[in-house]
């Protein structure tokens, strides 16, 4: 019973050992130098779409050795360095650039850095202009409230002990 449970919990583990993605097949360089010097510009150029924020020349997973293999099979055919983008677009979608294109739907992503900045700058100026309008310098004040708020500076200069319009200390300190 003690064999069965372990050899249980051995093909138990097992299962996600064989789950593991194989390792992808390694590249082969183009046997044109200058090809092979395009082909590495265009994987700098290109986001892997597993990993995101990695080029498909730095990212290690299958899907990016698949492209890379696309790329350097469509550079041998002949085709253009855009034609190989605009094919990874018509696959991926605008996604795949790391630096899409400045068109009418990526407008937005180009331009609402620029709003939100000057649109923060445009609140922060009526902000601050609409406080400096709230005090005014010049309140009027009547003759005794003016009194009573010398008599609160020179108190808070010199010592409470000297203020009349101050309730006056009880025997214990306190007032």
């Amino acid at each position: 019973m003690r064999r069965l449970l372990i050899l249980a919990m051995m093909l138990g583990l097992a299962g996600p050992a064989l789950a593991q993605e194989p390792p992808a097949t390694p590249d082969r360089p183009l046997a044109n130098a200058e090809q092979e010097a395009r082909a590495q510009a265009l994987f700098e150029d290109i986001r892997c779409v597993v990993c995101q924020h990695e080029s498909i020349a730095d990212s290690p997973a299958g899907v990016a050795s698949d492209m890379r293999r696309w790329v350097r099979d469509r550079i041998a055919e002949g085709q253009t360095d855009t034609e190989v983008r605009d094919g990874l677009v018509a696959r991926y979608g605008d996604y795949v650039l790391f630096t899409p294109p400045v068109r009418l739907g990526t407008l937005l992503l180009w331009g609402l850095p620029l709003v939100l900045v000057l649109g923060g700058a445009g609140v922060l100026v009526w902000f601050a202009r609409r406080r400096s309008g709230q005090i005014e310098p010049d309140a009027d004040l009547t003759t005794a409230e003016r009194t009573r708020v010398d008599n609160l500076l020179k108190a808070a200069r010199t010592g409470p002990e000297d203020d009349a319009t101050l309730p006056p200390k009880t025997r214990d300190g306190t007032s």
